[in-house]
C-alpha cells in the first residue's frame, strides 16, 4: 500500500527554481525589457530566410513573441500598479547567416522556458500563473518550429 499526502504536507521541498513573488515580477520586468533586441533579431532573421514559407514560421513566432510581451507588460502592471519602462543593457549582436541565427533563437526559446518556469513558481494560483503556463508552451512550441528549421536547413 502506498500512502498519498497532500500537496502542502511537503512544504520543506523547495525546487531549485523557486522564487518569491518580488522575485517573479523582477524576471517578468527583464522579460519585458529584452523585448527590442528580440524583436530585432526575429527581423533580421526573417529577412535572411531562404523561402517565404520560412520566414512565414518564424514571423508567426515572432508575433507570438510580441503577444507574450503585451500579456507580461499587462501583468506587471495590474500586479504592481506601475509600467515598465526602459530598455535592456545587453547590446543587440547581429547574426551573420540564416543557420547561425536559428540556432541562436532555438537556445533563446529554451532559455526563455527556463527564465518563464522561475516567474511560473513565483506567482499565485490563478489568472497570472495560468497565463505564464500559457507562454512556456508556445516556448516550447517556438523551440519544435525551430528545431524544423535548423533540420531543413542542415
Amino acid at each position: 500500500m502506498y500512502w498519498t499526502y497532500p500537496y502542502d504536507y511537503r512544504n520543506t521541498f523547495q525546487p531549485v527554481w523557486n522564487v518569491g513573488y518580488q522575485q517573479a515580477l523582477e524576471l517578468i520586468k527583464a522579460a519585458v525589457q529584452d523585448e527590442r533586441n528580440d524583436e530585432l533579431f526575429y527581423d533580421q532573421l526573417i529577412k535572411l530566410a531562404p523561402t517565404p514559407e520560412q520566414a512565414a514560421i518564424i514571423t508567426s513566432i515572432r508575433d507570438d513573441e510580441r503577444s507574450h510581451n503585451a500579456m507580461f507588460r499587462s501583468m506587471y502592471r495590474e500586479m504592481t500598479g506601475h509600467d515598465v519602462y526602459g530598455v535592456s543593457d545587453e547590446q543587440y549582436q547581429p547574426v551573420r547567416t540564416y543557420s547561425e541565427g536559428i540556432q541562436k533563437a532555438l537556445q533563446g526559446e529554451l532559455s526563455a522556458v527556463e527564465k518563464y518556469r522561475k516567474i511560473w513558481f513565483g506567482l499565485p494560483y490563478g489568472i497570472y500563473k495560468d497565463t505564464v503556463y500559457g507562454i512556456i508552451l508556445d516556448e516550447l512550441k517556438h523551440a519544435s518550429k525551430y528545431n524544423y528549421l535548423f533540420t531543413l536547413n542542415r
